[in-house]
């Protein structure tokens, strides 16, 4: 159910978009599942105020890898080069996930460029998610 802050026509916009270049399963929730270059992309778009609809993403590059000094710098690494968002590590006990952390207004932008400003998005984590995965 909707709490009015959801943004449906943005999602679906953003998945139809994304669905030629990738497989993308629309959520229960107003959401968007995305699968790209051995990554995972949960999105899902929101009205911050009116006239701000942004889209929220949240892109896995690896999981469950030891956690280990040298993985700590190469986030700390790929965090300081982002261009786009946040690069995190999700620590759980002795393994991690790094995941990056992407919100944007969107609302305005043509199809063009919300496809070109997803793919650039994506294409970095994505990349990043090589790095770190060696």
């Amino acid at each position: 159910m909707s709490d009015g802050n959801d943004q449906p026509g943005l999602i679906d916009r953003a998945a139809e978009l994304l669905s030629t270049q990738m497989s993308v399963q629309p959520g229960d929730d107003s959401s968007v599942t995305a699968y790209f270059q051995g990554t995972v992309v949960s999105m899902r778009a929101l009205a911050l105020a009116p006239g701000l609809d942004v889209l929220s993403l949240t892109q896995v590059l690896a999981w469950d890898l030891p956690v280990t000094d040298q993985l700590r710098e190469d986030v700390t690494a790929a965090a300081d080069a982002s261009n786009f968002g946040t690069v995190k590590l999700a620590v759980h006990e002795v393994t991690a996930d790094v995941l990056l952390h992407y919100t944007f207004p969107a609302g305005t932008l043509s199809d063009d460029a919300l496809r070109t400003m997803l793919m650039m998005v994506l294409g970095s984590g994505a990349d990043v998610g090589v790095t770190i995965r060696g």
